[in-house]
């Protein structure tokens, strides 16, 4: 985890849309996050809000990474 890094340490991943409910970036987006361009990491960053949100609103099976 660093500063740049939208991680909140709860890696539990919603099951519809494969985005975990704590930062919402889906498993490859994780893994990738280092090699991202600025320009798509800022974009990631502003679409994260939303796909959080909606991940909290719709409970769904979850499951633990």
């Amino acid at each position: 985890m660093t500063k740049d890094d939208p991680c909140i340490g709860v890696c539990r991943w919603d099951g519809r849309t494969g985005w975990c409910v704590g930062c919402g970036r889906t498993v490859p987006e994780i893994e990738g996050w280092r090699k991202l361009s600025p320009y798509r990491r800022s974009a990631l960053l502003r679409e994260l809000p939303r796909r959080v949100e909606r991940c909290q609103r719709s409970p769904a099976k979850q499951t633990p990474h």
